[in-house]
Formats: C-alpha cells, structure tokens, sequence
C-alpha cells in the first residue's frame, strides 16, 4: 500500500524503489494499492482521455505492467486517485469489485477534500482500500474526525456481503490524513528528528491520541512510525519547511488497517470456525526520502494477509491449445461454473503478456450463447473463435481473459501461450 500527495506535481521517471520491485522473489507482491492525493485535476487536462485522465495512472500502468500487474480499478475525485492493481493470475478470485466516493471539501460541494474507495472480494473475503485526503491543519483534528466518520457513513456498497465500509473483513485506511503534533514546538520537534528520538514524539501525535478516543478509530491499527514526519518539505530537497511559515513537521500520511471484530453471537466459547479467521502481519512500513518532487514524501507498507481460500476454482475456466501457429487453430473452449451470472455483454480478450488493463487487449470476440452449447457436469461448456483478422501479426506470448460485464472484471484467464 502507498500513499503520497503528490502536490500537483508531474510524475518521476522512476518509482521503482517506490513499489518495492525488483526486491527479490521473497517479498514479491500480489497486489498493489496506490492512494494519491493533490493531483494536477485543471479541467481540460480531465477530458483529453475519456479512459485514464492522469500521467500518474498511466505511469504506474506502464511500470507495473512489465511485472505482471494488472489495473484491477481505479476510482478518481479530483485530485484524489485511487489505483488497485493485481497479478494478472489472480484476476479471477477478485469479484464484486464496487467504487464510491465522498467529497467533504466546502460542506461536501468540493472534492478536493474527502474520500475514494475501492471494494472486492479476494478469494471470497471482503476488503476495502479507502483513501482519504482530511482537512489541513493543527486545530483541525475534530473536524478531521468528523469528516472521516461522514465518509465511513456515506459510503454504501451493493449487496449483502459488505454495505458499510466498516463490514468488510478488512480495511486498509490510508492518505493525507494530516493530523499534526500538538503541543512541541517547532524546535524540539526538529531535535528529536535530527536526533532519532522519534518516539518523543509519537504520543503528541494527534492520530496516536485519537486512537485511544475516537470511538469511530477502535480496532484501527499501525505500524511503528520508525521514519521521520513525512511532511512539509522545501520541494527539490530533504530539508523541513523554511518558508516564513515554517510549519512543524507531521506524520501527515499514514497507513492503518482494520480487521472485522468476531461477530457477536458466537455461543459462550466464542470460537469461530478456523476457515474464516483472516491475520495481517505488517512486512515494511517506510518512506522515501528520495523522492523530492513534493513538500510530502511518499510513505508504503508491505502486508502479508493470510486467510482460507474460500474461492479454489475461478467462475470461468478456459481450456486453449499450447499455440496457435494456424489461424484455424484459434478456438477457445470455456467452462462457467455454476452460480456464474453470464450477460450476453460478455467477452474474451486476447492481451499480450504485459497488459496494463481489462480493455488492454489486442483483439476479442463475444462469448455470445451459442446454440450448440452442451452441458457437462451441470456446467455450461461454450466454444468461440477467433477469426484470422482478429489474430496478431507479429509472434509472441499472449494470454486469454474472459471478461465478465455483471461483475466488471476478468472471471477467467489462461496460462501465456504462443501466437
């Protein structure tokens, strides 16, 4: 997961380090969360690219990709921008994947304030990721409390598996959520940093405080703020505001996450069956101090999340042949698993192994409802091709995606094959 605002600033040429890639195997991410906050949203720049209106999108797309990330969503209030991407291997165990946003800026009229969600069920468990950019300021912090507690309201999801944000099985809560330091001044501030006694300062924070009484704040947890206050910076360099404003460095950007309490109800033993208990071990919480192009530094962490698949078979399997090296050999069988929703909206995609996005592909064909489908084990099995003009024309490794229109996501991918 990471945070930054970027301070309308136009992207680096590299975030490579921001996203912890080319770590080494052990650390490798399946999924990838982005909350940004204060992009560059002038009007005319929005309606240049109906499909993604920002170079921070396209920038994380095109550095991701190469590593098997696909855009899972993406959801966008002004400046606010949430990006969700996954491996695409696991395209097939994220459904019910929802989006909402709350602008709290100028009473709610103004979205350069509040909070953008994207919600999915991953191998069958519930979990929100909510960006949130809070109202600046020290003596903000009850009106950040409240305006966290209207989003937490107001956003509503379909369904019956998780309406509430705070239904999910887990939520990540992350953004400028600007909460300040009280009561140090200025000078003893920038002491304790210079002379990493962090922990000076860690219970005169403002979102520590909150988190033993704000009743809207219980069960949210976070790592150690073992890096410096991630805010307010000269731009260009690592040192701390010397403006005539000369504001008190903060832990600004924060990520937290919440696991659902056990529900109510559960007999005097109180246990759950083990199938559903879900943990989060926090791998990495940091920033990076090398990137200079805002007065926030941006801020990650690494999570590992274990929990039961409740999802072993994706809704759609696709059966191919190892290679096409013939056009008449482009036939794709496919097999929906029983509580599938099919809508004749419904396609397969063929994408070229490092695709950014589902509408990323090079061709793609209706999975219309053939008459000469055929029952096999209850399930519907359905064949389409792909004719000769729909084929590429160079050679190279693609992949199969069918795209489910009812849950807006890929329901069914293959293993690469050769074209």
């Amino acid at each position: 997961v990471v945070t930054w605002n970027v301070g309308t600033a136009m992207p680096p040429n590299d975030v490579t380090s921001l996203l912890h890639l080319n770590t080494g195997e052990r650390n490798d991410a399946d999924m990838i969360a982005i909350g940004l906050q204060e992009v560059n949203s002038k009007i005319n720049k929005r309606l240049k690219d109906a499909l993604f209106t920002d170079q921070w999108s396209e920038l994380f797309m095109d550095v991701l990709s190469p590593f098997h990330f696909i855009l899972v969503s993406t959801v966008r209030m002004q400046g606010v921008i949430l990006l969700v991407f996954a491996k695409y291997y696991h395209l097939p165990f994220l459904q019910d994947i929802q989006t909402d946003c709350t602008r709290t800026g100028l009473g709610g009229y103004w979205g350069n304030k509040g909070g953008v969600s994207i919600r999915l069920s991953i191998f069958g468990h519930m979990v929100c990721f909510l960006n949130c950019h809070l109202p600046a300021h020290l003596e903000k912090a009850e009106q950040r409390k409240e305006d966290f507690a209207t989003i937490l309201h107001m956003q509503q999801f379909e369904g019956r598996a998780a309406s509430g944000i705070l239904d999910h099985d887990l939520v990540f809560w992350f953004g400028d959520l600007n909460f300040r330091i009280e009561s140090l001044d200025i000078r003893f501030v920038k002491y304790a940093i210079d002379s990493n006694i962090l922990s000076q300062l860690w219970e005169k924070d403002q979102l520590n405080i909150a988190k033993s009484t704000w009743p809207v704040l219980s069960g949210f947890q976070e790592g150690p703020l073992n890096f410096p206050p991630t805010f307010k910076f000269d731009v260009g360099t690592n040192k701390y505001d010397s403006s005539a404003k000369k504001r008190k460095p903060a832990w600004t950007d924060r990520i937290l996450w919440k696991i659902k309490s056990p529900s109510a109800g559960l007999g005097t033993g109180g246990r759950q069956p083990s199938r559903s208990v879900l943990s989060v071990s926090q791998l990495c919480y940091c920033s990076h101090m090398e990137y200079t192009l805002s007065d926030h530094k941006p801020v990650a962490a690494i999570f590992a999340v274990q929990f039961a698949s409740k999802a072993d078979k994706p809704p759609v399997e696709i059966y191919v042949a190892d290679e096409w090296s013939r056009p008449e050999q482009a036939i794709v069988r496919y097999k929906m698993a029983a509580g599938f929703h099919r809508s004749s909206w419904d396609w397969i995609g063929l994408y070229r192994v490092g695709f950014r996005h589902p509408k990323d592909y090079v061709s793609y064909v209706w999975a219309r409802s053939d008459e000469g489908e055929r029952c096999l084990e209850k399930q519907l099995c359905a064949q389409v091709i792909f004719s000769e003009e729909a084929l590429p024309k160079g050679k190279g490794e693609y992949i199969l995606g069918y795209y489910s229109n009812t849950s807006s996501s890929i329901a069914g991918v293959t293993e690469p094959f050769q074209v």
